[in-house]
Order: structure tokens, then sequence, then C-alpha cells
């Protein structure tokens, strides 16, 4: 079956950091090269992936986040199975053959969420637990981390702060309505926003939940590269700190085993990464990724100040491909200063 239209539609994402507004323009920049298998190796939300997939290219998705492999799951690798009326019926309602754990409502209480969400949250991770079909039940997940994220403020969990919510203040603002709207109704929002997403391009797509150095050896023609980013002043987004509360949902049976009880936000125990080092680590890890990947063509997204520069960049891959041509894009993210111009840069890598 040949791919849709070329005009981008994708679900919506409240990651900072995220390619939705300028994955075509990314893809954009592959023209003229002849690929046809594609490795996205830090997919995120996916949207890259996606764009892609609408231009009819195998794709394999990769994120070391298991809430992302999931989105993956249900809109990358998924090419036919949609959530059903039947199906959203099943999540949100208790079926009487099921014993309902209430593991977030005792562990995250005043934490995250209002006490009756919690119970919320509990019946409804064990009911999508409970989908046989992994398709349906990764486009369950997605719906519902996207009614997670939208319900909290600064769409994260890397903070105590249901204060904000129950505050007894004047707002002048809607961000109130939008987190005590119903975590029903979101879901049901959010399935149906990512049921037409879901097409079959012809290709067998995957998705995959390694870190980068793990991936499975394969050849790709091309392989897009967007790692975590490092400002100037050495800050980055520690993702698994963000969405902890995503990923333990994910891993429901054993997540008070991961949780680390000294933190105020009952977040995961963190896990060392290369990507949160000092300025010559980073580097070197630039350079061994580069090496993995050098018999393909390198698609290498960056954001601009940042740690590494442009041209230590451009110098590394140089070392690996003939020929490194650098597009730049202004572009505001989520999250950025005003006062600070930020650019999008694209290495191509052949």
């Amino acid at each position: 079956m040949s791919a849709p239209a070329r005009d981008f539609s994708y679900v919506s994402t409240r990651y900072p950091g995220s390619k939705r507004r300028l994955a075509n323009w990314i893809v954009d920049q592959t023209k003229g090269l002849k690929y046809h298998s594609v490795l996205d190796a830090f997919g995120g939300t996916g949207s890259v992936s996606y764009a892609f997939k609408r231009i009819g290219k195998q794709v394999t998705y990769n994120d070391i986040l298991t809430c992302n492999y999931y989105t993956a799951l249900a809109l990358v690798e998924n090419s036919r199975h949609k959530l059903t009326e039947e199906d959203l019926s099943w999540v949100v309602s208790k079926h009487k053959e099921l014993k309902y754990p209430h593991f977030i409502r005792d562990t995250f209480r005043n934490i995250y969420y209002r006490d009756r969400e919690n119970v919320w949250l509990d019946m409804a991770i064990t009911n999508i637990r409970h989908m046989r079909n992994r398709y349906k039940q990764a486009l369950a997940l997605h719906a519902l981390f996207q009614s997670c994220l939208v319900k909290r403020p600064f769409n994260a969990f890397h903070r105590r702060n249901l204060y904000l919510r129950l505050a007894n203040v004047e707002r002048t603002f809607f961000n109130h309505l939008t987190w005590e709207r119903p975590f029903e109704e979101w879901f049901r929002k959010f399935s149906l926003q990512a049921n037409p997403c879901v097409f079959d391009n012809g290709q067998r797509n995957l998705a995959r939940n390694f870190d980068v150095f793990r991936i499975p050896k394969e050849r790709f023609d091309l392989v897009y590269i967007d790692p975590p980013y490092t400002s100037t002043q050495g800050r980055s987004i520690d993702y698994q700190h963000h969405y902890n509360f995503l990923e333990g949902l994910c891993d429901y049976d054993d997540w008070a085993e991961r949780i680390d009880y000294h933190s105020k936000n009952r977040r995961l125990k963190l896990n060392p990464s290369s990507w949160k080092s000092g300025k010559r680590r980073i580097e070197r890890t630039f350079e061994k990724l580069f090496e993995r990947f050098q018999d393909s063509i390198l698609l290498v997204s960056y954001r601009s100040p940042g740690v590494p520069s442009v041209a230590t960049l451009k110098r590394l891959l140089e070392q690996y491909k003939d020929k490194v041509r650098v597009r730049r894009k202004a572009h505001r993210y989520v999250l950025s200063k005003p006062e600070v111009k930020n650019f999008e840069v694209l290495f191509v890598a052949t």
C-alpha cells in the first residue's frame, strides 16, 4: 500500500525538544540522496520516524525510554490496528473479573494528582495491561501518557508540585481548566487523535527500546541522530527524570523496586549517562556514535548554541564521512528564553 499524501499530520506532543514542527524540513534535506532503510536512533516523540514513514521509507525507531517506545509501537510499527469504542470502554470501566491494585494511590498521594485521579490511573493501567492486542495496547498507553502529561504543570514529573493545581488563587490562564478536566475525557480525546495516524506504508517498520550503543547491529542506509541537548552552561534535560512516572506505568509490576524513596517526588533511581557529563566526555560519546554508524548516511540534528560546538561536531563527522553539509533553520523551542536566538542545525554527512 502506498503512503498517504505528503501533508504532515502527527499527534500533538508535550516534550521539550520535540521535532514535530521540524520533521518535514528535516526529511526534505535528504532529497537527492539514495536510501531506503532508516534508523531513528534517538526517536523521542516519533515525529521524525513518522515523517520518514509517510514518504515510504522502511523505518526502525529506537529510544531508551519505554514510554516513547510504546508511542512508536502504536504509530510507527503499527500499520492497521486502531482503538474501537469497545476498547475505550474497556479501559475506562471497572471489571468484576479483575483485581485492581492501588499502588499509585498509596505511593503518589499528594505528589502529582488528586486521590480520585490516582485511583483512576490504577484502574486504567490494570485494564490496559489486560488488552491482548499489543498494538491496541500501545495506542492505549500512548493516550494514557498524553493524558498524564496534559494534567501536569509543565507537562513533566520532575517536581512534586500538585499544590500549583490546588492553590486557591485567582488565575489569569486556562491551565487550571485543563488540569481539572477528567482523565477519562483526555484519554478518549488522545485515543481518537491517534487513530487517524495509523496507516500502512507498505514497509516492515519496527520500534525498539535500546540504549543507542546496544542497538542490534544491522545495515541501515541512513541513520538519523538527535541526541540529548546540552546548553553552553552545561545544562541538559534529564528525560528519565522528567518522565519517570510514565516509565513507572510501563513497568507497573516492578515499579516499587525502581523508586528512589529518598526523593520528594518518588522518582525512579537514575541511571548514569554519558550524555549528562562534561564537555570532553560528551565529545568522545559523539565520536563513538559516528564511528559506530559510519557506513550509513548520517543525518544529525543539533541545537545551536550548545555543547559541543557546531564546528566541533563537523570536525568529528569529517573523520568518518567524505562530505558534511550544514543546514540551519531558526526555531523557537519550548522552554527557550525569548531573548536567546536558537537555530536547529542539521548535518548531512555522506
